[in-house]
């Protein structure tokens, strides 16, 4: 007898006036419980299907010729530990909206019977319900699961981003890119000028560059690079993305943003086609430097 899934996440999940049990399993499969199913549908818990493999809630015979690959696909019960330990059976969350499906569609045809009525009326409020979100959403919120997964996704981000050890340097801004932010603003372009450049230019590096990378990386670059006692960076953040994905994603932005400079004709206009194209609101000039 092969092991069985242990739950690490419950909670529930509020349709209307229901509770529904719902659970997301260690291998990341989301749970409606046994109970829960039959609770949303209101329909009777009973022990034996009319139909072989088919379940209670969905063995009448009129049904069956509404019933889709995809509700086949999911109709056979999960067994699970629960977080107290306690072995528990559900289905696949993803029946819920299927077989609220297959009861409108039986309706839709003229094909249910009296007592399946009321069955097709929770039918329509699980799925006006359920078209605001996704079931899989909402099994997430409802058990706290969205925030094991968004920390997961993150970290997949960061691996890709981030390299483990400080890289050598190299110009990753080419002279254009301040060339242009000098022309828009109408500063000399001179040698002393660029060394001494303003300290809103590497604000304005981080709000139109390291802010279109991925959410978190620049983050994670600012966490990962030391500051010297002024408070600023030891070293450039480009130096900490990966060769093979950071440093790609980032000369792509540079390259992106120096275009739509060179289109513009003031600081001002540049700041608007940037926001109409990437959709930002206006620059916040409290953001850190490079």
């Amino acid at each position: 007898m092969s092991k069985l899934t242990k739950a690490t996440h419950e909670g529930i999940l509020k349709i209307g006036d229901i509770n529904i049990d719902v659970a997301v399993l260690e291998n990341g499969k989301r749970i409606i419980t046994l109970s829960g199913v039959f609770k949303a549908l209101d329909r009777p818990i009973r022990g034996t299907s009319r139909i072989d493999q088919i379940p209670t809630f969905m063995d009448a015979q009129n049904l069956q010729p509404f019933i889709s690959e995809e509700l086949y696909a999911v109709i056979n019960k999960i067994e699970f530990v629960d977080i107290k330990g306690k072995t528990s059976e559900g289905y696949d969350a993803t029946i819920l909206p299927l077989v609220a499906d297959l009861y409108l569609q039986a309706r839709a045809s003229d094909s249910l019977l009296k007592s399946q009525f009321e069955t097709a009326i929770k039918a329509e409020i699980l799925v006006r319900s359920l078209a605001k979100v996704g079931i899989t959403a909402l099994v997430d919120e409802a058990t706290g699961y969205q925030y094991e997964r968004e920390k997961e996704e993150l970290q997949l981000i960061l691996k890709q981003y981030i390299s483990e050890e400080l890289l050598p340097w190299q110009q990753r801004f080419p002279h254009e890119f301040y060339k242009q932010i000098f022309r828009l603003n109408g500063w000399a372009y001179t040698v002393d000028n660029l060394k001494l450049k303003p300290s809103v230019v590497g604000k304005w590096t981080n709000k139109y560059i390291y802010k279109q990378l991925p959410f978190g990386v620049l983050d994670e670059l600012k966490r990962l690079t030391p500051k010297d006692i002024d408070g600023k960076y030891k070293e450039h953040l480009h130096r900490r993305l990966t060769e093979d994905v950071g440093h790609p994603n980032l000369n792509n932005q540079i390259v992106s943003v120096i275009t739509i400079m060179k289109l513009s004709r003031t600081w001002k206009d540049f700041n608007n086609k940037f926001n109409e194209l990437y959709g930002q609101t206006s620059i916040n000039f409290e953001d850190e430097e490079e």
